[in-house]
């Protein structure tokens, strides 16, 4: 039974549970939000439906932070979100012309060399060359498009680093916020947009913005290897989930 703009109640409790929990692993380790958010919902709505909302939640919690997400991030996430923007129409392209098992296996091809890259010795405080930087903005931008999911590439980025946790986040966070801009907008271009997702993102951002705080007020309490710890295993649960899709 319809309960709110074409949503059953099912759907909705679904989406809340997925809502209040992956926002609480986005506060904590700085990333997560749509790792986790796209697969659950999309066990209740079309998968399409589950990207764009996703993005228009990070969108919003994105947007009531702005401030102290651009005073704190790397001028390397300006760069990298440029690059977002331009290549998440590419992916959204590559993903029309691909099969469903070929999207997959890439998604879960990434997600796993995120994991391994994670686990490798930390680089120091040093902003890689133009080069790296430039490709993790690029398949940043195509997962996007592809599967709505900017973190994988970015996260061994900024976490693979000895930089202060809060750069790390704000960084990120930053770049996922321009990530989900350039996903609505290639929704609205593509006329995928309804109305009632973005009505339905209204409904449940309290319980995203209370699900980040908390999150983040227990990062705050945390050491630096238990933090890093704990975004290790969050990239590890992702690549096993996309790896089991895939099989």
């Amino acid at each position: 039974m319809e309960v709110f703009g074409g949503f059953t109640a099912i759907q909705i409790a679904v989406a809340f549970g997925a809502a209040l929990g992956s926002a609480f692993v986005r506060g904590l380790t700085g990333f997560g939000m749509a790792i986790l958010l796209v697969p659950v919902l999309a066990l209740a709505l079309p998968p399409v439906e589950a990207v764009v909302l996703t993005n228009a939640l990070s969108l919003m919690i994105g947007a009531t932070e702005i401030r102290s997400l651009v005073r704190d991030a790397e001028r390397s996430a300006w760069v990298i979100g440029a690059l977002v923007v331009v290549t998440t129409p590419l992916g959204l392209y590559a993903l029309s012309l691909t099969g469903k098992d070929v999207a997959r296996l890439v998604i879960a091809l990434i997600a796993l060399s995120a994991f391994v890259a994670i686990l490798l010795p930390r680089r120091g405080e040093a902003m890689p060359g133009p080069l790296a930087t430039g490709g993790v903005g690029a398949l940043s931008g195509l997962m996007t498009g592809y599967a709505g999911m900017p973190g994988p590439p970015v996260v061994p980025y900024y976490a693979g680093r000895t930089l202060p946790r809060a750069t790390i986040k704000a960084s990120m966070q930053l770049i996922f916020t321009i990530a989900a801009s350039a996903g609505l907008a290639s929704a609205t271009w593509l006329g995928i947009l309804r109305w009632e997702l973005l009505a339905f993102a209204l409904v449940m951002l309290p319980l995203i913005i209370a699900g980040n705080r908390l999150g983040a007020r227990v990062s705050g309490r945390v050491s630096d290897p238990v933090w890093r710890g704990f975004v290790g295993l969050v990239l590890g649960g992702a690549a096993v989930a996309a790896l089991v899709r895939v099989l």
